[in-house]
């Protein structure tokens, strides 16, 4: 965290900026799309998106430890520990605990419903015992807690132009569609992990079952009934992103430009599954460097726009979107330094 962007947001104590810091560490250090496109926000919302992302992915990384020798209860016993810091320090300011520090703060100062943080620590422990999911129903009402409501997290920072209820819908689906995105790009990895979160119903029609998949991720194989499903899911998730995108134009102008961005890069790792011939069980797709920071660029130029834009005339009234498709963006090279 720059100490520009803790000045920004009126973030003066020491133990508080350090926490947004570490908050900062883990955003950058896991969730590298959206820490790129959160580069574009104001200065002054940044911490915040921080403090909720790496709180994110802080509760994900405890669910998922790498380490062989953390087994199911002591993951279990992190996270209700992770509950308790979290409860704490909802109601105190402070839950001992860094990130749950700037997460307080954050829900505070944007008065976060705090049953959202709930709903997440609810997937999250569903997690320890649940490998999949019967149909998509059953996926999507465990994706409310662990993606929807970061979409509703986000909604008080990035700020709207309509009433905020008006477009929470928008923001839990654009939640959804990230995480679908996610699923399909790390099929091979959630299975090393006992997971699947494609849906049984749509695997059984095209006659695949968890131990075809087993199949071909030790084999190194294709087989056509597997990239059927594949596509399929990949449809049903570019679906997700058509009923998120409506809400982009909600969203405040200075707010726009960094969700179209994640909205569009995300959309890019899509394309990348499908150039990759849908190898998810063998290799995880990878959008280049070169094209994440293309799209980004031309965000940038929006950004400067609107800002001059804001500067003429206050307030600044909301003005259209252009259109973005998640399968394809034009992107115009600006000066980085303006980040």
């Amino acid at each position: 965290m720059t100490g520009r962007e803790l000045d920004a947001a009126g973030i003066t104590d020491p133990v508080l900026r350090a926490a947004y810091r570490r908050c900062r560490e883990l955003n950058a250090a896991h969730g590298k799309t959206y820490f790129l496109a959160t580069r574009l926000l104001p200065a002054e919302r940044r911490p915040a998106v921080h403090a909720l992302y790496g709180f994110a992915r802080w509760a994900d990384d405890i669910v998922d430890s790498p380490d062989p020798g953390v087994d199911a209860g002591l993951r279990g016993t992190r996270l209700a520990a992770l509950q308790r810091c979290l409860d704490e320090g909802l109601k105190q300011g402070d839950g001992g605990e860094p990130v749950v520090t700037a997460l307080a703060d954050t829900a505070r100062r944007y008065a976060i419903d705090h049953r959202h943080f709930r709903d997440f620590m609810a997937a999250m422990r569903s997690d320890l015992v649940v490998t999949g999911y019967p149909t998509y129903a059953d996926l999507r009402g465990y994706m409310h807690g662990s993606a929807a409501v970061i979409g509703l997290q986000m909604l008080p920072v990035l700020g709207t132009v309509v009433p905020r209820v008006e477009a929470e819908p928008s923001a839990a689906a654009l939640g959804v569609a990230f995480q679908l995105t996610n699923f399909l790009r790390d099929v091979g990895e959630d299975l090393d992990r006992g997971r699947v979160y494609l849906p049984g119903d749509l695997l059984a029609g095209h006659g695949v079952e968890r131990e075809l998949l087993h199949w071909c991720r030790s084999t190194g194989r294709q087989d056509r009934r597997v990239l059927a499903a594949l596509r399929e899911f990949e449809a049903l998730t570019r679906g997700v992103y058509r009923e998120a995108q409506p809400g982009l134009a909600m969203l405040d102008p200075l707010s726009r430009p960094c969700i179209r961005t994640a909205y569009v890069l995300y959309g890019r790792i899509l394309d990348a599954v499908g150039r990759d011939g849908y190898a998810v069980l063998h290799r995880r797709a990878v959008v280049p460097r070169r094209t994440r920071a293309a799209v980004a660029m031309g965000a940038l130029a929006q950004v400067t726009a609107t800002r001059l834009r804001r500067g003429r005339r206050s307030p600044c009234p909301p003005g259209p979107v252009p259109a973005a498709s998640p399968a394809a963006d034009p992107a115009r090279p600006v000066s980085e330094e303006v980040l």
